[in-house]
Order: structure tokens, then sequence, then C-alpha cells
């Protein structure tokens, strides 16, 4: 599950894909867990794009870990500023794939700039599949509950009529994280052949 990626030149297929973007962004939204960045990586690398994760991102400005923002500074700080660097991130004049954190696309603002700069890909995964990936990284801040499964549980329930808005919905499964991608590079392919036979959709 955890292999590397394969970096290579596009195929004929992802050349096209790419090109049919007309310089959107390829955004990924999702809940923790969901396997945003592992395939957003490859993702990339397939299309000859640049790979963007605004976690790592926030990090890097910041100086700090999510967990040590949350707890020296607070979510509503955190917010503000995964909003301000995803808007710098698809700001910047050239097509990326971009992973965003779990909360990410719960704001409105960041949802309308997602949808003017790009594609958003909405990697849906089931409660127990979540589970077992996020169990390996006993970090997450929002998980820091006495029950962290029922709060989990909540965060689904909260979230996913919101990312269900996303322009392409692709299931992530247990299994290789080459699989889950040939399922989003074949559901974004169809997604922007769809826009370019009926362009009023």
């Amino acid at each position: 599950m955890g292999e590397a990626p394969t970096s290579h030149a596009p195929a004929e297929r992802e050349k096209r894909v790419a090109a049919a973007l007309a310089g959107r962004s390829v955004v990924l939204v999702g809940m923790m867990g969901a396997g945003k960045s592992a395939v957003g990586k490859r993702l990339a690398m397939r299309l000859g794009l640049d790979f963007r994760d605004a976690d790592t991102e926030i990090e890097e400005a910041a100086q700090k870990t999510i967990s040590e923002i949350f707890a020296s500074e607070g979510e509503c700080f955190f917010r503000d500023k995964e909003r301000r660097v995803i808007a710098r991130l698809l700001d910047c004049g050239k097509p990326i794939v971009l992973a965003t954190g779990g909360g990410a696309y719960m704001n409105e603002e960041t949802r309308i700039l997602i949808s003017r700069c790009g594609i958003s890909i909405w990697l849906k995964a089931e409660l127990d599949v979540l589970m077992r990936r996020v169990r390996r990284k006993p970090t997450r801040p929002l998980l820091q509950t006495a029950d962290p499964e029922a709060t989990l549980k909540r965060l689904i329930e909260v979230r996913y009529p919101t990312y269900a808005q996303a322009d392409v919905t692709v299931l992530s499964r247990d299994v290789a994280h080459d699989s889950v991608l040939e399922d989003v590079v074949a559901a974004l392919e169809a997604h922007l052949l769809k826009a370019q036979a009926d362009p009023a959709s």
C-alpha cells in the first residue's frame, strides 16, 4: 500500500488529460486518511504537474506542526491560515495537483476558489477504512478525544454532504495507491471529456 511513486514522462492519455485541464489545478478533498497526499503525488507525476500538500505548506510557513498550531493557536487560527495558503497555491499562475486538509473544503470561500481555479476530486472512504489508516498516525488533532471512532463518525456525518459538491468522486479503498490512482485518472478524464462535449454543463 505504501509503494513509492515512480516518476515518468506523461503518456499520451495523461497529456490529453493535462491539456484538457486548460490551466486549471486538480484539488483533492476528503477526510484525513483518505489518501489525498499519496494519490496526489502519483497523479502529479502522471500528469507532469507539480504537487503541493496544503498541510505541509502550512507547517513550513508556521515552522510548527499542525498539532502544535492547534495546541498553541487554536483551530480558528489554523483554518484561517489554511484558507490563505490554499488561495496562494491556487493563484500561482500554473496548474498543480493540490492535496488539502480534511476541513479545508468546508470553508465556503475555499470551495468557491477551488471551483473557479480547479477541478475538485473527493476521495471518499468508508469509516472502517479511515479508522484503520488514522490509527497509524495518532497525532491527528481532531481525533485527540476519548472516543476517536465516534469523533470520526461525527465528522463524516457533517462533512460528507459538503464533500459531495466536488466535481468528481472516487472511492478510496484498501488497495494499492496505484489502483486508486487509475480510478482517479479515469474519473478525471471522463469529467473533462463530458465538459468538452457539453460546455454548458
